[in-house]
Parts: structure tokens; sequence; C-alpha cells
């Protein structure tokens, strides 16, 4: 299923702040090849993601589909989480999804809801073992 979003509300998609993204680069242009190293290159990004990597509960993660996004296709990954808050306390389950731009891990974006739509989640151990 492709889940196509309007140019607009693509751009409202964010979560990296001002880091520059091969989303919006000539890079990004022609067919994407599917991400092999999926779980790994999501881990490196969500260490960076996180204010505290340590202690997530809850993870999963569904295999990456295309979706489209700003009028190109990319390979989009979904994830559920519970993060632990800077308190030390857990405040319910996230849903984020990763974009791979190149088969790598390029952006997290926050708001996931429309483009996870349908997602079938597996365990993701590997994001609650993570360390600083």
């Amino acid at each position: 299923m492709i889940l196509a979003l309007p140019l607009a509300l693509a751009g409202c998609f964010g979560g990296d702040g001002d880091r520059p993204s091969l989303m919006d680069g000539t890079q990004a242009g022609g067919p994407q090849p599917f991400p092999d190293n999926f779980r790994g290159d999501t881990l490196a990004l969500m260490r960076a993601y996180l204010n505290n990597p340590v202690g997530v509960r809850e993870a999963s993660m569904a295999d990456p589909v295309q979706r489209e996004l700003g009028g190109r296709q990319f390979y989009v990954s979904c994830l559920r989480f519970t993060p632990r808050e800077t308190d030390g306390s857990y405040k319910g389950v996230r849903e984020r999804a990763v974009v791979f731009v190149n088969g790598r891990a390029d952006r997290v974006l926050d708001k996931a809801s429309e483009l996870c739509a349908g997602a079938v989640y597996g365990p993701f151990p590997e994001l609650e073992k993570m360390t600083r």
C-alpha cells in the first residue's frame, strides 16, 4: 500500500531540528534502494535522536515500506517505544517514522500516525538494550 502525503503536509514533519536532510537534495533522486541495514542504521539514528537512549521500553519496529513524501518515494520504517523521560519516569508509547534515503537512515519524523497507519510491528529488543 502506498500512502500519498501532500507536499504541504510532508513539510510539517520534523524532529531533527535544522539537521540537513538528504530528502531535500538531489542525492535522493531516482528509485530508492531497500535499506539492507535498516535495524542498525535506525539504532544509530535513535541514539542521537533520544535525549536518553537508556531504558527504552516496549520497543517494536515495522519493516521498511515505500511511502510518498514530498512527491517522491522513500522507504519508511515505523517505530513504537516508550522512552525514559529526563526525570526517570515513563509517560507512554511514542510512534515515530524513520525515513531512509539512498539505503541509509536519514531522519526521524515525529508526526508518524498517517505514515504508520497499518504498519505491522515486530519486537525491536536492540532499541531497549541501547546504552550511551
